[in-house]
């Protein structure tokens, strides 16, 4: 499933426009702390946090994060959006908790495991 998928899915407003949406989305992590991001999400994760300062940029790139999507109607300010439009990671926001698009985003992607 692609990032766009997921944007139409979850009806997600993408808050950095023109970059593309494209990206392989293979799971799901969610977590407000940077360190445990860094630590325990992967390679084409999407990353759902309440986060909006400009670290979540670095920590996405270092990653290979295929996109954040920033939950309870937050958003970055445009420095942020500036830096993740640099780097190619597309930010999405809802008014969605973590735990509603975390649910959303596990049937989405039809996990099997328990």
């Amino acid at each position: 499933m692609r990032v766009d998928d997921l944007r139409d899915i979850l009806s997600l407003q993408v808050l950095t426009e023109g970059i593309p949406l494209d990206a392989e989305v293979r799971g799901g992590y969610v977590s407000d702390l940077l360190s445990d991001v860094m630590a325990n999400a992967k390679e084409g994760d999407i990353w759902i946090t309440l986060q909006t300062h400009l670290n979540i940029v670095a920590v996405a790139t270092m990653k290979g994060i295929a996109g954040i999507i920033i939950v309870n109607g937050r958003r970055p300010d445009e420095e942020t959006l500036k830096k993740a439009s640099e780097e190619g990671i597309p930010i999405l926001s809802t008014k969605e908790t973590a735990f509603v698009v975390a649910g959303k985003l596990y049937k989405a992607l039809n996990v099997k495991e328990i």
